[in-house]
């Protein structure tokens, strides 16, 4: 680790003792406008420039929290009593729009609007409020101190509430001096990355995700086994899975085999054998790992196996007829635990039907009588998991990554006790009082049911290490942890939450770090606080949305569409702080879903990774192909998609009016993606998500070059200094030229669809010459397709375009004039020709994939 820094903020003669907050007669204002008021007098603050930190952050963002150490400041409270559960207010505030991040499940974040503080949800990881009064933006941000973790909740009248809480009845206090942080800022993407750049130098227990190094799949296409086969997932599915994008022109770059890959029993089952016939997610929550090993159906496989010519063939209909059977029964489960519940005098028919039911699930799997014993015969040495991926390598050359799943404890019941060297335990869940307010789900009713097997937290090295040493070894080169917020369930007899956190979360970052290059892991089931400030300076990659739903859960049969946009609305507003710590990743999707363009176009300009779930013969190569090169890497933007600044205290899902438009940069512009989300979203009453069908229809809104935020990257911030830009529209296939002054361009768009608007500065080549290239127009992300480019003159005194660009198709620029000439790969190498249109500048040329030089083309125009 590095050497401590002391970083002293009071020693800025700039910024000595000043602060932009005061807290006086029950106020606490800034610059005289009162944000809170009825403060109680148990309530105290301190400014963030009147204290000494100790951090290992670097110099940069030590000084960017001197900097800006005058913004902010740390609310606590005291109360008479001691307890292990304090709620107090920090004030009340009316009439003021807020947006808010709301834990709406155990594992899951989303944002919420409204304009006091009564109108916050429980669980609130944050709440911005806007001050139009001072043309600024404050934050409060409920933190950690000590041993308890706190939250924002809805108060009577108009108040904020803080609730603190260690998870456990033996960790008890009654005062805190800095629970809460607050800070204000003219800007609210500065705001977040000032806020929580001092929260980091502050606790000291996080890392920014600047500091840390992002996993390569970042930048690349990839398949996730979930959709495809739920449990079922076995290795000749995968293999003919991989070989059905190979063919079709799409090479993965990594594989993640989600859950259904690990040596899981029931407690009822057989201790030592796997639980059989699992096929959806319900079915093994209160299964436990009882080895590190993988399953049976991957460890009989043979290495060569799916090499040779007579390679095993693959049904693609029997994992989808599984799943339709599987659900079958698991509707019947629910009616008859219905029946049970009310009292119902006979329900036998209800119990032989599940039964039936069963029998034939069982049936489809081959029924008792498959044997799996002579896999191992003939003396083969060669077998399971690392003769798979051995092979899948040796076969998909552009496979870089096979990432596994796990729970953070393991499986979903955590470690079967006495099963491996560890020393577990069943703890029994208690789901904390701030959790009340939040929807039900089945993995939390699943958990509660069953308790967990939870590895004693000073094994938690030993733990992680076990599993991940052996897929390391197998060919592994990362996994997704899924399931992080089970801690806090079972933390009563290990110091509480935060202790018990911090010992989970130091074993899986040590593990990372030896056994995956300390990148590889992607985050799932996370978006609580406590998990960002106490998990994540390994960590540098997780989920901001909710999954994907293929159709809604619930039975809501437009829930198909309307659920689609509810995903979007939680990636864009999670990504405003938690892609302050880690790389937003907004999930897979399946690409021959209903909805499926309406989520490329959003993983697009996300950011992010590109993965699809496709099942085995279940995908739209066209769609794919707007996302994905050949090669299997993605034209990816330059940071991670965020809202705009006139959507942050609207709702785009049910307020009837407002598109969501998020924006994102390329190298040489910059892009908005405007998305039709309004039809779904939380109902507090009902507490969960619903339709709200009135909504689900055209929306007009309005896009300018100006609702991009320039100043968030120093390379894009000498973009918006340019007189002119050049547009485009994907969908609309529309071009025009706006200037910072133009008037917005008004547009109207249909439910569950979008319109990508790419932004180009405009070049001045000579008087008569104006210049800017857009890349490729059949890539959702146009502006990602172009790597370089520059402007010279050449030896006869003639201006050059010299543009190098990624990908196969259809390159379009915006020029005012007609180019001489155009070639490629070289200035007079060889000549190609293009297209000019005069009524709109439109330049057009095609362009092949060039494999010997990576996908790339060097096109030079000469004016």
């Amino acid at each position: 680790m590095a050497p401590q820094e002391v970083y002293t903020s009071a020693t800025n003669e700039n910024t000595t003792m000043k602060t932009c907050f005061e807290l006086l007669d029950g106020n606490l204002s800034s610059d005289g406008i009162t944000l809170l008021s009825e403060v109680p007098d148990n309530v105290s603050f301190i400014p963030f420039s009147s204290l000494s930190h100790s951090s290992d952050a670097s110099p940069a963002i030590l000084q960017r929290v001197q900097d800006s150490s005058y913004k902010g400041g740390f609310l606590g409270f005291t109360k008479e009593e001691s307890s292990d559960t304090l709620m107090n207010s920090l004030g009340k505030f009316t009439d003021r729009d807020f947006l808010s991040i709301f834990r709406f499940k155990t594992w899951w974040s989303t944002m919420w609007v409204g304009n006091n503080g009564s109108e916050l949800q429980m669980e609130s990881q944050w709440v911005l409020l806007d001050v139009p009064e001072l043309k600024s933006y404050a934050l409060i941000m409920p933190i950690i101190e000590g041993k308890f973790r706190s939250a924002l909740h809805p108060g009577v009248d108009g108040h904020v509430m803080i609730c603190a809480e260690s998870g456990s009845t033996r960790v008890r206090t009654s005062s805190f001096d800095k629970i809460a942080y607050v800070h204000i800022s003219d800007n609210p993407y500065n705001l977040m990355k000032e806020a929580y750049s001092a929260v980091r130098v502050h606790m000291d227990t996080f890392k920014l995700l600047e500091e840390k190094s992002v996993p390569s799949l970042a930048d690349k296409f990839g398949w996730c086994t979930w959709d495809a086969f739920y449990l079922t997932v076995e290795p000749i599915g995968i293999w003919h899975g991989v070989r059905e994008f190979a063919d079709g022109g799409i090479s993965p770059r990594f594989l993640i085999i989600d859950d259904g890959w690990q040596s899981i029993s029931l407690d009822d089952e057989n201790p030592l054998e796997d639980a059989k016939n699992l096929v959806l997610g319900g079915t093994q929550m209160t299964a436990r790992l009882y080895r590190f090993e993988e399953c049976e159906k991957f460890r009989k496989y043979k290495s060569g196996t799916m090499l040779g010519p007579g390679a095993p063939s693959f049904d693609p209909k029997k994992p989808k007829l599984l799943i339709v059977k599987a659900i079958e029964v698991e509707h019947a489960e629910k009616a008859l635990d219905k029946a049970t519940k009310s009292g119902a005098a006979d329900f036998s028919k209800l119990v032989s039907t599940v039964e039936d039911l069963k029998a034939e699930l069982n049936e489809m799997f081959g029924g008792d009588d498959s044997d799996s014993s002579s896999i191992f015969s003939n003396g083969c040495v060669d077998i399971g998991m690392k003769a798979f991926t051995t092979d899948l390598r040796s076969e998909f050359k552009g496979l870089d990554d096979i990432f596994v799943w796990h729970a953070l404890c393991g499986a979903w019941g955590g470690v079967r006790p006495g099963a491996t060297h560890l020393d577990s335990k069943i703890v029994p869940v208690t789901v904390s009082p701030g959790l009340d307010g939040t929807m039900q789900d089945l993995a939390v009713v699943k958990i509660v049911e069953g308790g967990i097997g939870l590895v004693q937290p000073d094994q938690a090295i030993d733990f992680y290490d076990s599993m991940h040493s052996h897929l390391a070894d197998a060919g592994i080169t990362g996994v997704k942890v899924d399931v992080i917020h089970t801690l806090e369930y079972v933390s009563e007899e290990y110091g509480g939450r935060v202790e018990l956190a911090e010992a989970y979360y130091d074993g899986l970052s040590r593990s990372v770090a030896k056994n995956f290059n300390g990148t590889g892991l992607i985050s799932s089931m996370q978006q609580c606080n406590d998990f960002f400030f106490l998990g994540t300076k390994q960590i540098s990659i997780g989920r901001v949305g909710d999954d994907f739903w293929f159709q809604d859960p619930n039975g809501d049969p437009m829930g198909v569409y309307w659920l689609q946009g509810v995903h979007m609305i939680h990636c864009a507003y999670n990504s405003m702080w938690i892609g302050q710590i880690i790389q937003p990743d907004w999930d897979m999707f399946q690409s021959d879903h209903c909805s499926a363009t309406f989520h490329a176009a959003s993983r697009a300009i996300c950011g992010g990774p590109v993965y699809v779930s496709d099942s085995v013969g279940g995908h739209n190569f066209d769609l794919i192909k707007k996302l994905v090169f050949p090669d299997g890497t993605i034209p990816k933007c330059q940071y991670f998609a965020l809202p705009t600044r006139d959507c942050l205290f609207k709702n785009p899902l049910f307020d009837n009016k407002t598109i969501l438009k998020i924006w994102n940069f390329n190298k040489y512009g910059g892009v908005i993606g405007a998305f039709n989300c309004q039809g779904a979203g939380w109902d507090p009453k009902e507490q969960r998500i619903k339709g709200y069908s009135e909504c689900y229809k055209p929306m007009t809104g309005l896009v300018h070059v100006n609702d991009i935020e320039w100043d968030q990257n120093t390379e894009a911030y000498e973009m918006c200094e340019a007189e002119e830009f050049a547009v485009y529209l994907n969908q609309a296939e529309k071009l025009f030229a706006m200037t910072s002054e133009s008037e917005s361009f008004e547009m109207t768009i249909e439910p569950s669809s979008f319109e990508i608007f790419s932004f180009v500065p405009i070049k001045k080549l000579t008087n008569n010459t104006r210049f800017a290239p857009f890349g490729f127009t059949n890539m959702f992300n146009c502006g990602g397709t172009i790597q370089e480019m520059d402007y010279f003159e050449d030896e006869a005194d003639q201006v050059c375009v010299k543009i190098k660009v990624k990908g196969e198709g259809q390159f379009l620029a915006y020029s005012s004039s007609l180019p001489k000439k155009c070639f490629m790969n070289g200035v007079n190498e060889y000549e190609v020709g293009f297209e000019w249109f005069t009524e709109d500048g439109k330049l057009i040329l095609n362009l092949p994939w060039l494999e010997e030089y990576g996908g790339e083309s060097e096109v030079t125009f000469v004016f």
